[in-house]
């Protein structure tokens, strides 16, 4: 899959066309994608930080999507962990994807979130990559 295949797969979702990504990379083994920041993303106004529900939705997004390239399409989630390190202020993110075991099964992504070169948030997913059944 190349990159503008991948962008015009994103953009036929329309929560991922909500979250404005747009694929900057594409590899063997990882992605990275920048997200458009809307004011719906906040919070808390009093602090003006990203929702972290935000935060979580980029990391599986962009450890599920890091297997695009071996698979050809997004695959189901099984689990996911995110850890947030710091807040994520009004402002674009950035989120790099990279796949650590590619299994039959199933595969470990893990991903990160970068908000103008920190760390924001990162996380692991494990994803199933089992041929559908017919």
């Amino acid at each position: 899959m190349t990159l503008e295949e991948l962008q015009a797969l994103v953009s036929r979702g329309p929560y991922l066309q909500w979250l404005g990504l747009k694929v900057l990379a594409l590899e063997e083994d990882s992605i990275e994608v920048s997200a458009t920041w809307r004011e719906e993303w906040v919070a808390s106004t009093r602090l003006m930080q990203t929702h972290g529900g935000i935060l979580a939705s980029l990391i599986d997004f962009a450890a599920d999507f890091a297997l695009v390239r071996r698979i050809g399409h997004g695959v189901p989630t099984i689990d996911l962990r995110v850890d947030y390190h710091r807040l994520a202020k009004p402002g674009d993110l950035l989120a790099r994807g990279q796949v650590i075991k590619h299994g039959r099964q199933f595969s470990v992504c893990e991903a990160q979130v970068l908000q103008d070169g920190k760390l924001i948030a990162s996380g692991r997913g494990t994803y199933i990559t089992a041929p559908p059944q017919p």
